[in-house]
C-alpha cells in the first residue's frame, strides 16, 4: 500500500534514515500514514467477515482476482519515480542484502512452519507461496512510522517486486513442489501480466502525467486498500466451509511466519552492521509480504483453500507491522532523548 506518505517520507529522509524534522508537511504525512496503517487492517478484516458471513455474495468473483491485483500494482506504479531505483546504485550492498534476506528467510520459514505444523498440502503450499512473494506494499509506510531507513525500504520493495517473475515461481516450485504440482512457467506468465506490466504501466503514466497524478496520490492507498479487501472477501468466501476447522491453525502459521520474519530481518541488518534505521527497514522488508499477489497466485494455481493463508496474512502483517513500528519508534525517541 504505497502512498503519498511514502513519497514524502522518502523524499525528505536524511542520510541516516531518520524522519525529517518537525514541519507541517511532515506532520501531515505522518498522520496520513498512521490513518492508512490503522484503517487498512480494519477494512480487510471487515471484508473477510463479509466473505465468511455471506459467501454467496462473492460466488463467481474468483476469475476477477488477477485483474483486481493488477489494479493494486498499477496504483503502486503510479506512486513510483525513477528516484526509487537510485538507492540500488547508491547502496548496492544494503539493497542486495535486503533482497537475499527477503527471498531466503521468508520462503525458508514458510517451508519449516508448514512441515512443523503438519499442514495439509493445500495450506502448506499457500504458506510457502506467501513466503515466496515480494515485499509487502505497506512495508515502506510502516518503516517510516518506525523511524527506519525509508530510502532503503523503498529500494528493496521496488526491486523485489521487479524480480518477482524470476524468483517467486522457481522458489515455489522448489519448496512447495513436494506438496502440490507447481506450474512455474504459467506462474511466471501470470506474475508478468498481473504485477510487472501494471507496475511499469503505472510508472510510465506517472512520468508522462506527473502533475495530474500527483493530485491523486492521496487517493491511491485507499483504492488499493479497498481492492485488497475485495480480494480477501473473495478468497474467504471460496473457503468459508474450511475456515471453521482450519482458522486457528492457519492463524498460528501466519503469526509465526510474520513474527519470525520481522525478527530475523532485523537481526540480518544488525549482523551486517547496517545501523539501527536500516535494520528497522530490513525487519519490515523481510517480514511483510505482498499477500495480494500470493492470494491471487494460490487461487489460480492451487485452490481457494491454498489462498487462505495469504488472506489471513494480509490482515495480520499490517496489525503486527503497526504495533512493531510503534514500539521501534518509541525506543528510538527514548534513546534520542537520553
Amino acid at each position: 500500500m504505497r502512498s503519498e506518505s511514502k513519497s514524502s517520507a522518502a523524499d525528505s529522509s536524511t542520510t541516516a534514515g531518520q524522519p525529517p524534522p518537525s514541519s507541517p508537511e511532515a506532520a501531515s504525512a505522518d498522520r496520513a500514514a498512521r490513518r492508512a496503517v490503522t484503517v487498512f487492517p480494519l477494512l480487510v478484516l471487515a471484508a473477510g467477515a463479509a466473505g465468511l458471513g455471506t459467501p454467496g455474495t462473492f460466488s463467481g468473483w474468483a476469475p476477477n482476482v488477477p485483474y483486481l491485483l493488477g489494479v493494486i500494482m498499477f496504483c503502486m506504479g503510479l506512486t513510483m519515480t525513477p528516484r526509487d531505483f537510485s538507492g540500488v546504485v547508491k547502496r548496492p550492498w544494503a539493497v542486495a542484502l535486503g533482497l537475499v534476506a527477503h527471498y531466503v528467510i521468508m520462503p525458508g520459514l514458510g517451508w519449516l512452519i508448514a512441515n512443523a505444523l503438519g499442514l495439509s498440502p493445500q495450506l502448506a503450499a499457500g504458506v510457502i507461496l506467501v513466503g515466496c512473494a515480494p515485499s509487502g506494499t505497506a512495508s515502506n509506510v510502516v518503516t517510516y512510522l518506525a523511524r527506519g531507513d525509508v530510502a532503503l525500504s523503498v529500494s528493496v520493495a521496488t526491486v523485489s517486486t521487479v524480480l518477482a517473475p524470476l524468483v517467486t515461481p522457481p522458489l515455489t516450485l522448489l519448496l512447495a513442489g513436494e506438496f502440490l504440482p507447481v506450474d512455474a512457467g504459467s506462474m511466471v506468465t501470470d506474475i508478468l501480466k498481473t504485477v510487472l506490466l501494471p507496475v511499469v504501466g503505472g510508472l510510465v503514466v506517472r512520468l508522462v502525467a506527473g502533475r495530474f497524478i500527483h493530485r491523486l496520490l492521496g487517493l491511491l492507498p485507499w483504492l488499493s486498500a479497498v481492492t485488497i479487501g475485495v480480494i480477501v472477501a473473495v478468497v474467504v468466501a471460496a473457503s468459508a466451509d474450511a475456515i471453521k476447522s482450519a482458522a486457528a491453525l492457519v492463524l498460528l502459521a501466519v503469526v509465526l511466519h510474520n513474527g519470525l520474519g520481522l525478527a530475523l530481518g532485523y537481526g540480518a541488518g544488525k549482523v551486517a552492521r547496517l545501523g539501527a534505521p536500516a535494520s528497522r527497514a530490513m525487519a519490515f522488508e523481510v517480514g511483510m509480504q505482498n499477500s495480494g499477489l500470493a492470494a491471487s497466485l494460490a487461487a489460480a494455481h492451487f485452490s481457494p483453500l491454498a489462498a487462505l493463508p495469504a488472506a489471513v496474512f494480509s490482515v495480520w502483517h499490517n496489525v503486527s507491522g503497526a504495533l512493531v513500528a510503534a514500539w521501534m519508534s518509541y525506543r528510538a525517541r527514548s534513546r534520542s532523548a537520553g
